[in-house]
This record gives C-alpha cells, sequence and structure tokens, in this order.
C-alpha cells in the first residue's frame, strides 16, 4: 500500500528544503526525499565552509536564460531581504563581503540547521538514502517507486535534484530524466561558474604566472567582471574567470584586461620622465606581481630603459598589460563547475508556480532549470525564490 502525500519533492538541497518548508507550512502534507547520507550537502560547503547565502542586489540581470524575464516574477515574490530576515529570525550571524555577497560568520551549517528546523516546525517529512526507482503519472497525481522498496503517491511532485556540478557530492541527471520521461524540452547543458583550461604550449609559456593572482577585468564579447584572476598550473581561475566561464563557448577567445583601474601609459610617462634609466618592468613591478611583471614586459619585446622608449613604445607595452587576449582550451569540467548551465526550458514552465504547463502537478525548480546565476550568492537567491514560489502553489 503506498503511502500518500499532498506534495512530494525530490531533493534535499537549499531549492528543495525552501519548497518543503513553504508548502507545509501552508497545511499541506510533505514528503521529501534524497539519495544522499545528509541534507544541504552543496550549502555546507558553499562559501568555503560559511555560505554565501545570497546577494543583497540579486536581480533578474544577474542570471542566464534562454527567456532572460523568466526569473522576475519568483525574484520578485521571495527577495533577499526575506531570506534575510529568516537569517536574523534564527540568529544566525552573517557579514557582507564585496558586491553584496552575504556569508554566515560561522558556519554553513548554521543555515542548514536553520533549514531543518523550519521544516521541522512545518511538519515536513524527509527521508535521506532513499532512491528513485521510477516515477509514474496517475490520474490523480503521481507515483514514486524507490529502489529500497515501497511506494509514495501525491497530487504534486517537485523536482529539486539540481544539475550535473560537483558528481562527487552526488549530482545526478535525474531532474533531466525525469523532463524527458514527460516529453519536457532541456535546453543543452555545460558546466558554468568553472576555471578554464589552457592548450599545452600556452600553458608552458605562462608556467611561471601559477600561484599569481591579480585584479583583472575579463571580457568575453559584450560581456565583462571585474574581480581576481589567478593562473594555475591548469590554466585560469579566480572570480573574474568563473564569472566569464559561463558566457565563454570553446573555440573563441577572453580578454584579459589586468589592473584595469591603473593608467598604465601615464604611469610609464611619468616614470620616464622622473628617472628614465629605469627599465619598464621595474615600472610594472611596482604595482603588479614581479613576474608578471616580468612575463609581461618580455612578452611585449619592449626592452630597454624608458629613457629609450617613444610614446607609441609605451602604449604598445600597456596594451600588452591591459589587451591581452587568450583563448582557452576549454574548462574544468562538471568536476569543479559550481552550478549546471541550461536546464529545463523555461517555456515548458510557469514563472509564478515552477509548475510544467503541460503536465499538471509537475514542477521544477532551482539548478535544475535554465536559470543560472552569476558567481555571490545569486544561485542560493534562485533556489530560495524557486522553491517559495513553488511551494506556494503545490
Amino acid at each position: 500500500m503506498a503511502r500518500k502525500f499532498d506534495a512530494v519533492i525530490l531533493g534535499a538541497g537549499a531549492a528543495g528544503m525552501m519548497c518543503a518548508i513553504r508548502a507545509g507550512s501552508r497545511g499541506k502534507k510533505v514528503l521529501l526525499l534524497d539519495h544522499a547520507k545528509a541534507p544541504g550537502e552543496k550549502i555546507r560547503i558553499s562559501g568555503g565552509g560559511r555560505c554565501n547565502f545570497t546577494n543583497i542586489d540579486a536581480g533578474p540581470n544577474n542570471y542566464l536564460s534562454r527567456n532572460t524575464h523568466f526569473a522576475k516574477s519568483a525574484l520578485a515574490r521571495y527577495t533577499p531581504r526575506q531570506f534575510l530576515d529568516l537569517v536574523e529570525r534564527h540568529r544566525i550571524p552573517w557579514h557582507e563581503k564585496t558586491l553584496g555577497q552575504l556569508f554566515c560568520d560561522n558556519s554553513a551549517k548554521d543555515i542548514i540547521h536553520m533549514l531543518l528546523a523550519e521544516m521541522q516546525a512545518a511538519d515536513v517529512v524527509m527521508e535521506l538514502q532513499q532512491e528513485v526507482a521510477a516515477v509514474e503519472s496517475m490520474s490523480a497525481g503521481f507515483r514514486i517507486r524507490l529502489k529500497a522498496g515501497g511506494e509514495v503517491e501525491a497530487g504534486a511532485l517537485v523536482i529539486a535534484t539540481g544539475g550535473k556540478s560537483i558528481p562527487k557530492m552526488g549530482a545526478t541527471g535525474l531532474a533531466y530524466r525525469v523532463a524527458d520521461q514527460f516529453g519536457l524540452n532541456v535546453v543543452e547543458t555545460r558546466p558554468g561558474l568553472v576555471p578554464l583550461t589552457l592548450d599545452p604550449p600556452t600553458l608552458e609559456r605562462l608556467s611561471p604566472l601559477s600561484g599569481i593572482s591579480v585584479p583583472a577585468e575579463v571580457r568575453h564579447g559584450k560581456t565583462s567582471f571585474r574581480e581576481a584572476v589567478l593562473f594555475t598550473h591548469r590554466g585560469l581561475s579566480g572570480p573574474a574567470i568563473l564569472q566569464i566561464s559561463s558566457y565563454w563557448r570553446e573555440g573563441s577567445a577572453i580578454e584579459l584586461k589586468i589592473g584595469p583601474d591603473i593608467d598604465f601609459l601615464a604611469l610609464l610617462k611619468a616614470a620616464r620622465k622622473h628617472n628614465g634609466k629605469q627599465a619598464p618592468q621595474t615600472v610594472l613591478g611596482e604595482v603588479l606581481p614581479k613576474r608578471l611583471a616580468q612575463f609581461l614586459t618580455e612578452s611585449s619585446t619592449v626592452g630597454g630603459q624608458l629613457a629609450d622608449l617613444s610614446d607609441k613604445a609605451l602604449d604598445a607595452l600597456r596594451q600588452t598589460v591591459q589587451a591581452w587576449s587568450l583563448t582557452p582550451a576549454g574548462s574544468e569540467g562538471y568536476r569543479t563547475a559550481e552550478v549546471t548551465i541550461g536546464g529545463v526550458d523555461t517555456s515548458e514552465l510557469d514563472s509564478r508556480t515552477m509548475a510544467a504547463r503541460r503536465v499538471p502537478g509537475l514542477y521544477f525548480i532551482g539548478e535544475c532549470v535554465d536559470v543560472t546565476g552569476w558567481l555571490g550568492g545569486y544561485n542560493f537567491q534562485w533556489a530560495w525564490a524557486s522553491g517559495h514560489v513553488c511551494g506556494d502553489a503545490v
């Protein structure tokens, strides 16, 4: 005999738990299932263990999707301030870092404990280490068969199982398989917020820079981000690279503008005027890591003393520093990607409820949907918002 619920939610991550809390608080009988041993594993490891739980400035412009308007409704109806109110009600100490990013002072586990407490208050039933064997539609909802044996039935089924990123944390493609089973389109998926790799010759050439982090503006097409770039033994990482990776496609170049707030031409001209015997590398080394200054100077082929260099030569050196084009070979893939780009096509879903338009009672929320945020708390805010509006609807 199948156990019966108003709603069954697959996935005890950020979106799934938020959906369960909201639905349970409305008096719905909710079952939350996950194959993992513990809930909120991605929450636990996020933000260096302190969870960048939202971004106070989160809005539709901070997200990638085939339909850039889709996220507007959910983000407007459950805002960063509302989640912050929840955090403060649970007396979790927090702080704001750069660019509106909010972090726990102590541990990401504070957010998980908060969500568990809210679920308990809402009488949500959570069962872990439960793998789904099959999902079947019924005349009045869905039947979920469990690999461990037994069945559950519900009028509403919410898929909150995430994407393919960080498979060692248990990521699977279950959401996409369910979407395919019910004839829903899935936008091609690929790794996002991921370090980029370089081909062997380029990697060898840049090997002296491994370990160096520097402020930069990284551009791809019309999109650019200003944050740190880290040179690694595999290629490029750091916040600016992770951000641009979501827009970059294989075969295309990215442009690095090192020290975007520095007027290098004015700096070099002033140095030439006051001490023309200096080498350009020495001047660059005053504002950049010395290994990077040496590499850039040697790459530009501008040598000798500043006194011997024309304005045109100095500008050529500036361009080497601030108009540096690189073509990545690829990315590190889902293994290190923080998110999955693409997913269940938003044209298949109602933006107000996250319901599948053509399959009554079926919902998709969080990362498995074709809505991907920037680095910096935006993806958690999408999880909270999409989970909340779905919980209002089931």
